[in-house]
């Protein structure tokens, strides 16, 4: 009995601990900070979350299947770049070919992975480091300012409905409606299926293939959604910018408790995984006197706890699980 009852307080905990995390660091900023509490504090952290968490949510899917994509960085760097040298050509041409490039990519991601059969992660480095590459060549290594286009491209970045800035708009509306695919329809299903055991979807009928070039095109275009997003806040695209933004996702999706091994992952989890990453640089920035590279060493160890507990409770459950079939396998004996 007292097994079963470890094994639930272990799944609660295993559910649950980023949003314990979330709620621990929120109400440590909160009685901190004078200033931390505020509507625009608050809006300023869900603005800088809006990036990565555009990024976690293409990461969070091309991880449920067994994959990575470490070019995510690249791919929002060269989507801000193009932005910025066409923005003179009108709003339209500065937002659909930096998102048409970035499918492009994608494509390539996917067909590499499953058509060549090469390592995701050995595929997209190679990807990322020819990206920025074509970045840095299409700038000469300096930022692109935006110049002779209307201020609706600025209001993607800038602008406010409501009060509330419109990047927090698009990063909400995409994180719910990413989650109702995931949960709810075939595409979403699918993935799950894909990354939770590749030959037994196979066997079933799905296409593996297109399913994993799928996922990498999303990972890609909502990359390049986030670029374009980024340059017109910052007003230029940068060939440096997002140089660890991959790390950054990647370490977000597994605090969400997205496995690496695949199969098991949510975006609600994602979703606080990306507040927490936000919420830690918040609290460095009011802090003031603490280097900044602190905050990669306490993220990394929170990811590390999180990785790990992971890996316990998962040995523990197996454990519970197969205490309580021998446990009915004797009773149904008559022991």
């Amino acid at each position: 009995m007292n097994a079963v009852k470890g094994f639930q307080v272990g799944a609660f905990l295993k559910n649950y601990n980023v949003m314990i995390i979330f709620v621990a660091l929120f109400t440590f900023a909160s009685i901190s900070y004078e200033h931390f509490f505020t509507t625009l504090n608050i809006f300023n952290v869900l603005k800088q979350a809006s990036i990565l968490g555009l990024l976690a949510i293409g990461m969070t899917f091309v991880i449920i299947t067994r994959g990575i994509d470490i070019s995510v960085g690249s791919v929002l760097a060269l989507s801000g770049v193009l932005a910025a040298n066409l923005s003179k050509y009108g709003v339209l041409v500065a937002i659909v070919v930096p998102l048409v490039v970035s499918c492009l990519i994608g494509i390539v991601n996917g067909l590499v992975v499953t058509k060549v059969r090469m390592d995701p992660f050995v595929a997209t480095l190679a990807t990322m480091i020819g990206i920025r590459g074509i970045a840095f060549i299409a700038t000469g290594e300096v930022a692109v300012r935006i110049e002779g286009v209307s201020e609706s491209f600025y209001f993607l970045g800038r602008g406010d409905v409501l009060g509330i800035p419109l990047p927090i708009y698009i990063m909400i509306i995409l994180f719910v409606v990413m989650s109702f695919v995931a949960r709810y329809r075939p595409f979403g299903r699918h993935v799950y299926a894909v990354g939770g055991n590749e030959e037994a979807a196979k066997m079933m009928g799905l296409p593996v293939d297109r399913i994993k070039i799928k996922v990498y095109v999303l990972s890609s275009l909502l990359a390049g959604i986030a670029g374009i997003i980024l340059a017109s806040r910052l007003g230029a695209g940068h060939p440096v910018v997002g140089d660890d933004y991959h790390l950054q996702a990647i370490a977000t999706v597994v605090l969400g408790g997205t496995l690496l091994t695949g199969g098991v992952g949510k975006l609600s989890g994602t979703f606080f995984g990306v507040l927490i990453m936000s919420l830690i640089t918040n609290i460095f920035n009011m802090q003031g006197n603490i280097s900044t590279w602190w905050q990669n060493v306490l993220m990394g160890v929170i990811v590390l706890l999180v990785i790990v507990s992971q890996a316990a409770m998962n040995r523990e459950g197996r454990g519970v699980r197969g205490w309580k079939g021998r446990f009915r396998r004797l009773q149904q004996s008559g022991v």
